[in-house]
C-alpha cells in the first residue's frame, strides 16, 4: 500500500514516459503560395495588372465589372477569370461583352486557389491584355486566405449587406488594398450607417480607401476608375 496515494503497486520507480516525437507540418497554404509567386511573375511577364475581387455573393461584382468593361473598352485590353462553385451564368454574361473570359467551376468550394487560377491564365490570351480581374467565389471568409498571384486585392460591399460587417468578418478588410460601397443607390432607403463603415474600416485597415458607388446609376464609378488608372502596368 502507497503511503502517499494509498494505491496499491510493486513499489518499483516508475519510468520516464519518452516525450513524444510529433511531427510538425509545414504551412498548409506553402503550396499555393509557391503557384500564386508562379502566376505573379507569369503576369508581370506579359505586363498584365491583375485584380482579386471578394465579396459575399450579390453584392455586385459581376455588375461592377460589366461597368468597368464598357468605360475601360476603348482603351485598356481586360480579361476576366469567373469563380462559382456551379454553373456559368456570369461568364456568359461577360463573353456577349467581347471581352476574354474563364470560367471556374469549384464544384462547392468556397474560394479560387492559386493552382485553379494558374490553369485559367493558360486558357486566356495574355499577349493581348493589360488588365486581369479575377472575380472570386462569394464569400467574405475563405478567399483572402488564398493568394492568386494578383497585384491588387478589392473588397465589395453591398448597401443592403449592413454597415456592421467589419465587426463580424474582419480578416477580409485587414487583408485588401480598397473597399467598395455598393449599390450607393439604396442608400437613402436602407440603415446603412456609412460613417461608421468608415471608421470601422479605417480600424482595421488605416490605409485602404472606402469608394461608394452605383455600377446601376454611375454614380462613383469615375473614383473606382481613378484609382484603377493609377495602378496600370
Amino acid at each position: 500500500m502507497c503511503d502517499t496515494c494509498g494505491c496499491e503497486h510493486t513499489g518499483e520507480t516508475p519510468k520516464p514516459v519518452e516525450p513524444q516525437r510529433i511531427p510538425v507540418v509545414q504551412k498548409i497554404l506553402s503550396a499555393n503560395d509557391q503557384v500564386a509567386l508562379e502566376n505573379r511573375e507569369h503576369l508581370r511577364a506579359h505586363g498584365i495588372t491583375a485584380f482579386n475581387l471578394m465579396s459575399s455573393p450579390g453584392a455586385g461584382k459581376t455588375t461592377l465589372l460589366l461597368a468597368t468593361i464598357a468605360a475601360l473598352r476603348e482603351k485598356t485590353r481586360v480579361g476576366i477569370i469567373e469563380g462559382d462553385t456551379a454553373s456559368q451564368v456570369d461568364a456568359e454574361i461577360i463573353a456577349a461583352t467581347g471581352t476574354p473570359v474563364v470560367q471556374i467551376n469549384t464544384g462547392g468550394g468556397c474560394h479560387l486557389d492559386a493552382p485553379m487560377v494558374h490553369s485559367a491564365l493558360h486558357a486566356l490570351p495574355l499577349d493581348a491584355l493589360e488588365v486581369l480581374f479575377i472575380e472570386n467565389v462569394g464569400n467574405l471568409i475563405c478567399p483572402v486566405a488564398f493568394d492568386l498571384g494578383q497585384n491588387y486585392k478589392v473588397a465589395l460591399l453591398s448597401v443592403p449587406e449592413g454597415h456592421d460587417k467589419p465587426y463580424k468578418y474582419p480578416a477580409i478588410f485587414e487583408a485588401v488594398d480598397i473597399v467598395v460601397v455598393t449599390k450607393a443607390d439604396l442608400m437613402p432607403y436602407l440603415d446603412f450607417d456609412l460613417e461608421k463603415f468608415r471608421v470601422l474600416v479605417h480600424g482595421l485597415n488605416a490605409t485602404a480607401p472606402v469608394l461608394v458607388l452605383s455600377a446601376k446609376t454611375g454614380e462613383g464609378l469615375e473614383d473606382w476608375l481613378a484609382w484603377l488608372g493609377e495602378r496600370f502596368v
